[in-house]
């Protein structure tokens, strides 16, 4: 079973934005690859004009927002760096019984690399003159707009990545199951490089198209 990867668009960011620009891209992911019945429910975004869909499954908005408060709590230790986090769907399948016992093996059959440039919010000066601090201020707000509809511009982008590479890859996916696919959603760690990879992610873009155990 070949893995088939998607590596969207690198968007840049404040870490205040990360919670509402994951969910987004998380959960729009999620959709367009759950085969089981869900109810779906339209959820705006805290800080950009838009809309996705979550498949109204509570323990998996969970799972996701557990996953990205700890991408938060790792940005908030390595700050103004590139970093991914990685969506990974797989099958199980049960290994020929040995004396250690019967295992399980997971055959990776796609991924999806988040790649994010968490950027610190600039900072004045409060050594300024009062008009000074004005000019400044507003200066400061208007990058601060101009920065975020490049942004929203770009997550609109990711969106549209997502929905075209999941119309047009489908031959991959496994049969249908009864609830939505196994799944898994890695975040850099401490030991990871200087570009925010997973090592085990890395492990398995290294061997791409091949299936492979944990």
């Amino acid at each position: 079973m070949n893995c088939e990867t998607c590596q969207l668009k690198e968007l840049e960011l404040e870490p205040r934005e990360i919670k509402d620009v994951l969910r987004c891209i998380l959960h729009t992911i999620f959709f367009h690859r759950t085969l089981s019945l869900v109810r779906p429910k339209d959820v705006d975004c805290d800080f950009f004009e838009i809309t996705y869909v979550q498949c109204g499954l509570p323990e998996l908005e969970k799972e996701v927002d557990e996953k990205i408060n700890q991408f938060v709590a790792w940005v908030e230790k390595h700050p103004n760096r590139s970093s991914q986090v990685c969506l990974s769907f797989f099958d199980e399948k049960n290994k020929l019984p040995s004396w250690f016992g019967n295992k399980t093996e997971r055959i990776y059959w796609e991924q999806w690399f988040i790649n994010l440039h968490v950027i610190s919010p600039k900072r004045h000066s409060k050594s300024h003159s009062s008009k000074a601090l004005t000019n400044i201020g507003g200066q400061a707000l208007e990058e601060s707009s101009s920065r975020r509809a490049a942004l929203e511009s770009s997550i609109h982008e990711v969106l549209f990545q997502i929905i075209n590479f999941a119309n047009e890859k489908k031959d991959h996916i496994p049969p249908i199951p009864d609830r939505i696919f196994n799944h898994e959603i890695s975040i850099p760690s401490s030991s990871d490089s200087m570009f925010g990879w997973n090592t085990d992610v890395l492990r398995r873009v290294l061997n791409s198209g091949h299936p492979y155990s944990l």
